[in-house]
């Protein structure tokens, strides 16, 4: 690879991006609605904690799904994972004390999510920049 990566690099690196952003919410439509219509999902205004919990491991399922299909190693799939799940760690205590409701929690995680992914895109941008 060289050392300075070059214009097809960085539109495969946003290729990346993109492909995982459509595989989260693939995922998170896809087993949100299993979970719909097995009558287990819990209710975002009565239980918002175990329904980001929930959520967030759907959107994971989905990311890591594609992610293993295009041979991304573990090490990078489950950091992408982790950062489904990230934003919600600070703020519960946030919840909990009233200062956010639970719409808060769920629109300033869900915003959260696409910087991270992108930090962790970045960390490892060696692995994002070349083709799988």
């Amino acid at each position: 690879m060289n050392a300075i990566p070059t214009k097809s690099g960085w539109f495969r690196f946003a290729l990346h991006y993109v492909e995982m952003i459509i595989a989260m919410f693939a995922g998170m439509l896809l087993l949100g609605l299993l979970l719909d219509l097995a009558g287990l999902s819990p209710s975002y205004t009565r239980d918002p904690e175990p329904a980001y919990l929930v959520m967030a491991f759907d959107m994971s399922v989905g990311m890591a799904a594609w992610m293993r299909f295009r041979r991304h190693g573990w090490a990078s799939t489950l950091e992408m994972c982790a950062a489904m799940f990230a934003p919600a760690v600070p703020l519960f205590p946030l919840l909990w004390l009233g200062v956010i409701d639970p719409h808060g929690l769920m629109m300033i995680s869900h915003v959260a999510m696409f910087p991270l992914m992108l930090a962790v895109m970045l960390r490892r941008r060696h692995e994002y920049l070349s083709h799988h």
